[in-house]
């Protein structure tokens, strides 16, 4: 099977947008793929963090994603930190990387001109997650339009590497995952729904107390005509309730458009939906959240399989750079 790779950054709580847009793909991944997962925490340190935050959001998030379906069992979940390989190749892409390149990343000058304190880490994470993908023999990585730079500056790094020392490096493919459902702010509806504290009332949390997920949904805005129908660009609040039904009920906006005519209705039904979506997850959380002794044996497991694959990739590559045999 192709061997996939995703990562994603412990900065916050998981909420509806990355469920149903993301993570449902990542669950079934895991049918088709050999799959890899990393909790990059040490991306995370490219801006300050308190300490005591890192950890139980790096925990949190890895009962997250266990309790929403990555089993284990059939797939790789790891934290990047536990896994030594990865810094010690970053190194080794940051030596094979250009500064113009890496100068040229647009993550970087965004971040940059938004933040008072400019890490070098922040300049060269393009480098460590070269390393990330590319320690696993990764075929495809599956990630949106707006991290194809990352991906394109990876291919280039190991074709790179391997032209000046022999062939290295499995030159990953970016891929456009399947559609997820594009789930959108409830109080601003024409944009995605964020970790961002600016907007409380528009996001919903994968932990959300179920009272608040049904008064949030119920004060969603919508528009005043009373159609109901799926229109993105002319009814966006409608659009995107009809979109999160849709997601949590396993159809199509279109086909749960049909059984509506008032928008109390919609929001209702819609509420219900998504408090039985995330009730099972919520559960499993829950247990695991109580013994956070077993969720730190499920990542010792995986970082174990994640070195059984890593540090061959990285001796391979050190060898051929040139490096002495330890």
């Amino acid at each position: 099977m192709a061997r996939v790779f995703s990562g994603i950054q412990p900065s916050g709580e998981l909420h509806l947008g990355n469920l149903l847009g993301a993570l449902v793909n990542w669950v079934n991944h895991q049918k088709s793929h050999d799959a890899v997962y990393c909790i990059v925490d040490l991306h995370a340190l490219t801006l300050p963090k308190r300490p005591e935050e890192l950890r139980e959001n790096s925990l949190k998030l890895a009962q997250l994603l266990i309790a929403v379906g990555l089993d284990p069992d059939k797939s790789i979940l790891f934290m990047q930190s536990h896994v030594p390989e990865h810094s010690q190749l970053a190194w080794l892409m940051e030596c094979t990387v250009s500064f113009g390149e890496l100068n040229r990343m647009t993550a970087f000058k965004d971040k940059s001109g938004r933040n008072e304190f400019i890490s070098g880490g922040l300049f060269t994470y393009p480098a460590l997650q070269a390393a990330d993908i590319l320690l696993y023999d990764t075929d495809l990585v599956p990630v949106g339009d707006d991290q194809r730079q990352h991906i394109e500056i990876t291919r280039d790094i190991a074709e790179r590497f391997n032209s000046r020392f022999g062939n290295t490096f499995v030159v990953p493919k970016h891929v456009i995952p399947p559609a997820g459902a594009r789930i959108m702010d409830l109080q601003h509806p024409d944009r995605k729904m964020s970790k961002s504290e600016t907007s409380p009332a528009g996001t919903i949390s994968v932990l959300e107390d179920h009272d608040s997920i049904t008064k949030k949904i119920k004060r969603a805005v919508t528009d005043s005509d009373g159609e109901i129908r799926f229109d993105s660009n002319l009814k966006p609040g409608v659009s995107n309730l009809l979109s999160i039904l849709a997601a949590a009920t396993s159809s199509t906006p279109e086909e749960v458009a049909t059984g509506y005519s008032r928008y109390g209705d919609l929001k209702i039904d819609t509420a219900e939906a998504v408090i039985e979506l995330l009730r099972p997850i919520q559960v499993k959380f829950r247990e695991l959240e109580s013994d956070p002794a077993e969720t730190n044996r499920l990542l010792k497991l995986g970082s174990s399989k994640a070195r059984e694959i890593s540090s061959v990739t990285l001796e391979r590559a050190m060898t051929k750079i040139g490096l002495l045999n330890a």
